[in-house]
């Protein structure tokens, strides 16, 4: 994929271990909405009091991510990755083991806070290691997708076993994300000592763009985690196959975002960015609709539609908005990487209080608007230029003999570009 060295190290395994590392913290943010049917059938809790888990997980998640964004625009904080990763896994493991809901909840916001440091500088990190590239940030973000996607199998194999109790062992994600950091700082080290030459960008920040584009992206979230916060309940009442069906239901809605992250590099491949995105969108109005309407087993098809339709703007909605502030990298990610999982838990609480109030599948139906207003934004926004950059003609001469250098070469610019601000 990616054979280059980066500083001693092959290009390949960098991208492969910030890929799997990523896997290692996103599997909490899968967790949270894994855990709450148990915690529900443990504590009975109301689904407002169950919204309000995803709440303290985001709140704290979607104020702190856009402030390590800018952190890390102004300085390179690298040992954020494993000191964030062990974070996010501490605070699901120690989830369970109160009965107390206050503590149950700052427990969440602890991860939450965990995840939130880690996305804007590991984001950093993968656009210097894959050179900007669409494909590299890709699979870097499948990393994630699929952590999500094994989220609710770890709960299960760990919680339905013995209960809320052995949450402690679901730390273990963590401790190896931690671990596989390791070689990629020492190659990224290597690098910052052994670069030279890298001229200044020649760019704009597009900024009313890059807000359009964060408005369609807290859009996609709050569909996102208004679905993965309910469709495990939603999914046994509307197939009446039992919390093995609402498992089953957001393993599918995660998992279908591998499928989703690969579709959505490879189409941008081919057309650009921004009209892969708007007609993702467009294809997410149906599936979402097909998720709340469609009764029986039916309805695990649109949830795989919904998934994949949700998820291929992911990664371009990532490389969007470091190309739409190309002097604010760190921002842009931590806006468009952390927010699009995070922020849409405020909308959780407002949802589960409907569903109480009335029924969840009332409370389900505004989520179909979602997708129709992101892809409005998106129809307002334009492919954005890649800043021009004065870079060593050897650096130069590296992402040319890429094998993705006729789909990436003018990313792998900007990456250059922005490589100052390390």
């Amino acid at each position: 994929m990616f054979d280059d060295d980066h500083s001693g190290v092959p290009r390949k395994r960098t991208i492969l271990l910030l890929s799997v590392g990523h896997g290692c913290v996103d599997i909490y943010q899968g967790a949270i909405a894994a855990l709450i049917p148990f915690f529900v059938t443990e504590r009975a809790y109301t689904y407002a009091a169950a919204s309000g888990i995803m709440l303290a997980a985001s709140l704290l998640s979607s104020v702190a991510q856009p402030l390590f964004g800018a952190l890390t625009d102004r300085w390179a904080m690298p040992w954020l990755l494993p000191v964030s990763t062990i974070l996010g896994g501490v605070g699901v493991a120690l989830s369970g083991l109160s009965g107390s809901y206050a503590l149950t909840l700052a427990f969440v916001a602890v991860s939450g806070l965990g995840v939130a440091a880690y996305h804007p500088e590991s984001a950093r990190v993968a656009r210097i290691a894959g050179k900007g590239s669409h494909t590299a940030m890709g699979w870097f973000s499948l990393g994630g997708n699929i952590g999500f996607a094994l989220a609710p199998l770890m709960v299960t194999a760990v919680v339905a076993t013995g209960g809320l109790r052995l949450t402690p062992l679901m730390v273990a994600p963590a401790l190896a994300g931690s671990v596989l950091c390791l070689p990629v700082l020492r190659a990224l080290e290597r690098d910052e000592r052994a670069r030279t030459g890298i001229a200044a960008p020649v760019g704009i920040d597009d900024k009313t763009s890059f807000v359009k584009l964060s408005l369609a992206v807290v859009c996609r979230s709050i569909v996102f985690i208004g679905l993965s916060t309910f469709i495990g309940f939603y999914a046994e009442q509307r197939t009446g196959g039992g919390a093995a069906a609402g498992s089953a239901a957001l393993f599918v809605l995660y998992a279908g975002g591998a499928a989703g992250t690969v579709l959505g590099g490879s189409l941008a491949n081919r057309w650009d960015r921004v009209t892969v995105v708007r007609g993702s969108y467009l294809v997410s109005v149906v599936a979402v609709a097909g998720v709340v309407f469609v009764p029986g087993p039916a309805l695990f098809a649109f949830v795989a539609l919904t998934s994949a339709g949700l998820y291929v703007p992911f990664s371009l909605q990532v490389t969007l908005g470091q190309d739409y502030l190309p002097n604010r990298v760190g921002t842009a990610s931590g806006i468009t990487l952390g927010l699009t999982v995070s922020v849409g838990g405020l909308a959780t609480p407002l949802i589960g209080g409907i569903a109480d109030a009335t029924s969840l599948q009332t409370a389900l139906t505004p989520l179909i608007l979602m997708p129709v207003l992101a892809c409005l934004l998106f129809r307002m926004l334009p492919e954005p230029a890649v800043p021009k950059v004065e870079a060593l003609p050897q650096q130069v001469a590296e992402c040319e003999e890429t094998p993705f250098a006729a789909a990436d070469e003018a990313t792998a610019r900007g990456a250059l570009a922005w490589q100052k601000h390390a």
